[in-house]
């Protein structure tokens, strides 16, 4: 039965099931003004864009939800909350994940603000960490110097990040946590804006959501409200899976089924994406993509590793678009940095 599942998969006919999405809203959430902030941004990005990168339909027309959380995806993280700090449990590989992840943002980082603070090189700067769980990327990135707000709409979670963050006095001024969702943040934040119709200069120098956004109801959502929240200039980074036929046999099938390395219904094959569909969402958003690289992760070891292969997993690096760069009509540097999508 297995192996005629297996079949099915490598020609492109098992059936999925997309899940169902459920809208949330929270009184004094100001989405009109948020929508037309994207509004305003979207049609004066367009222009710059028809005649090099054209942005699909499916991209740029398509509606906001006004919620990134889908109840179910919530559900099922509020039953893993206490497991976040087993090293050897559910959470295993991305305990594992911050040996590259963790570099990844720092170097990145340190070469876009070109700073240098010995011991701890991430000083000064302040760091969105979205879908936090249990804090096990917040924590390291408070540890370089950093200053990191993690959010999470599991308050179970969030419990379990603070409990384990209060145990290492050198976190206390640096790490905080907050039961919240990313358009809650953005919606906050426009408020202390005074409803200015430009977008806004944002509180933060990074965000940060690593395996999040294949578990977001709405990714239109999702990368407006980052660039709400950014600085100009500031850095957005995301670790996620790609849409393949190899990332649903692997990621799915061996790592939840068969090794049981995730639980089981972890992932919805249908809501991975792809680097270059990522990458013209963000672009639409005002995002410029600096660089997409593969990552791999082996079983057996429980180690991970970089690869030229982005079939499976991958990390991204995009910068916010400062104002004088989106006025500019001339090329997009990027597009060398991530024409090795596989």
């Amino acid at each position: 039965m297995l192996s005629n599942k297996f079949g099915r998969l490598m020609l492109g006919l098992y059936s999925r099931k997309r899940s169902a999405v459920c809208g949330v809203t929270r009184s004094g959430f100001s989405w009109t003004a948020v929508c037309k902030q994207r509004t305003l941004w979207l049609q004066r990005s367009a222009c710059l864009k028809t005649q090099q990168h054209a942005v699909p339909c499916s991209v740029s027309l398509r509606s906001v939800s006004q919620t990134t959380v889908d109840p179910d995806e919530v559900r099922r993280f509020q039953s893993l909350a206490g497991k976040w700090w087993d090293e050897q449990g559910e959470f295993a590989a991305l305990h594992a994940m911050n040996d590259l992840r963790v570099p990844f943002i720092r170097d990145n980082l340190l070469n876009v603000h070109n700073t240098r603070h010995p011991g701890k090189p991430l000083a000064g700067l302040r760091i969105l960490d979205v879908g936090c769980g249990g804090g096990l990327l917040t924590e390291p990135l408070g540890r370089l110097g950093a200053s990191v707000l993690g959010i999470d709409p599991v308050e179970d979670s969030i419990g379990t990040a603070q409990l384990h963050s209060s145990y290492d006095p050198d976190l206390r001024d640096r790490v905080c946590y907050r039961a919240c969702t990313l358009e809650e943040l953005s919606a906050e934040e426009e408020e202390e804006e005074g409803g200015e119709e430009e977008q806004g200069a944002g509180q933060f120098d990074a965000v940060v959501a690593s395996e999040v956004v294949e578990h977001l109801a709405d990714l239109e959502t999702f990368a407006f409200c980052c660039s709400h929240v950014l600085k100009p200039g500031g850095s957005l980074f995301i670790t996620t899976i790609n849409k393949t036929n190899l990332s649903y046999a692997l990621g799915i099938v061996v790592a939840e089924q068969l090794l049981r390395i995730v639980p089981s219904g972890t992932h919805d094959w249908e809501k991975f994406i792809s680097p270059v569909e990522l990458e013209r969402l963000l672009e639409s958003n005002g995002f410029s993509v600096q660089s997409v690289q593969g990552m791999l992760y082996n079983p057996v070891s429980g180690a991970w590793s970089w690869t030229n292969s982005t079939a499976i997993n991958y990390a991204l690096h995009a910068v916010k678009v400062r104002d004088e760069q989106a006025g500019e009509s001339g090329s997009h540097p990027e597009d060398d940095t991530a024409a090795t999508h596989s």
